[in-house]
């Protein structure tokens, strides 16, 4: 039997396109202000530019890239007080989460957490920040995961996406892995302890660390 051909039109044709696109964009594939251009992006995908141009509407309105008039679209720049001002936003949301996770987590989950402790404190000591970031990044999707906060869930992970850059920039950065590293094991251990009032302190500790690191 030949393989089923993929739709070039219609709505899987945009979802496939979406997935590729944002995938691109979140693994720093595409970098910020990077054109993105119809006809090529059609040819790369196999799908028609009106998929392409729906995918990218949809990626303007997750704030991962901005259409201008007359000229196209590009991947979004987001300033450093844009930064600042989502990881604000962030710090209400991660602290909530932290919160619910400290009461829902079950025990198997709360072990799950010490071993992302683990795994970032091994990480720091051998000298991979790149590993360190992934592993930062996996401990808050698993504390936002078993806080069963879906709302917030959903929330972050709009926010989350315009950080990429900023985050990855923050990971490779001398000395930040370091420094971050006993505020994560505080979150940790707070959640751990089953406290949510400690865990949410613990988050809004680590994300008040973050502003300050942006904006030095």
């Amino acid at each position: 039997m030949p393989k089923e051909a993929r739709p070039s039109t219609g709505e899987q044709a945009k979802q496939h396109a979406l997935t590729q696109l944002r995938r691109a964009i979140l693994h720093g594939e595409m970098a910020p202000a990077q054109r993105l251009v119809e006809n090529e992006l059609a040819e790369q995908f196999g799908v028609t530019r009106a998929s392409i141009r729906a995918a990218l509407i949809d990626l303007a309105a997750e704030g991962l890239v901005e259409r201008i008039r007359n000229r196209g679209s590009r991947v979004r720049v987001v300033t450093v007080e844009e930064a600042v001002a989502i990881t604000e936003c962030r710090m209400v949301l991660e602290g909530l989460c932290a919160a619910k996770a400290a009461v829902a987590a079950s025990d198997e989950q709360l072990t799950q957490l010490a071993d992302l402790g683990a795994a970032m404190t091994k990480a720091v000591a051998d000298g991979e920040p790149v590993t360190y970031s992934e592993l930062n990044h996996e401990l808050h999707d698993r504390i936002r995961e078993f806080s069963g906060q879906q709302t917030a869930v959903e929330l972050l992970e709009r926010l989350n996406a315009q950080l990429v850059r900023h985050r990855f920039q923050l990971a490779l950065r001398p000395g930040r892995p370091q420094h971050s590293l006993n505020e994560h094991l505080s979150m940790i251990e707070a959640i751990r302890d089953r406290d949510p009032q400690a865990a949410e302190v613990a988050v809004r500790a680590h994300l008040t660390s973050v502003i300050e690191a942006l904006r030095d």
